[in-house]
């Protein structure tokens, strides 16, 4: 399965399905499960949350060009919203579910993993 490493609370907003829109610098032809990977360094608040262990399982639906609404309803990070990335994509989550973490090294990038 394809996976991306992703900062804490990013990767838990993004379980919970509060968080729909991943902004990365680059684009992805890749479209469906994708699983998040919470890094083992958190951002901001994110130091409480289980760190180095997959989280949620997603569907990676789209990968376009940000937009400024992206920031709209919290579904971007707030440190991308105040950057303002104008060669930024959007990547586009649905359908957040839940797996029992275990733990995974992230790597850059998107990467393969295999589901125990």
């Amino acid at each position: 399965m394809k996976a991306l490493s992703i900062r804490q609370p990013y990767a838990d907003q993004i379980a919970k399905g509060t968080k729909t829109i991943e902004i990365r610098t680059w684009k992805t032809n890749y479209r469906g499960d994708l699983l998040v990977v919470s890094s083992r360094r958190p951002a901001k608040g994110g130091e409480k949350l289980p760190l180095g262990v997959a989280i949620c399982i997603v569907k990676l639906v789209d990968c376009r060009p940000m937009v400024e609404s992206d920031g709209d309803a919290g579904k971007a990070s707030p440190e991308a919203m105040d950057e303002w990335y104008y060669d930024a994509f959007s990547w586009v989550l649905e359908k957040p579910r839940k797996v029992k973490p275990f733990p995974i090294k992230g790597k850059l990038g998107l990467f393969d993993v295999d589901l125990p």
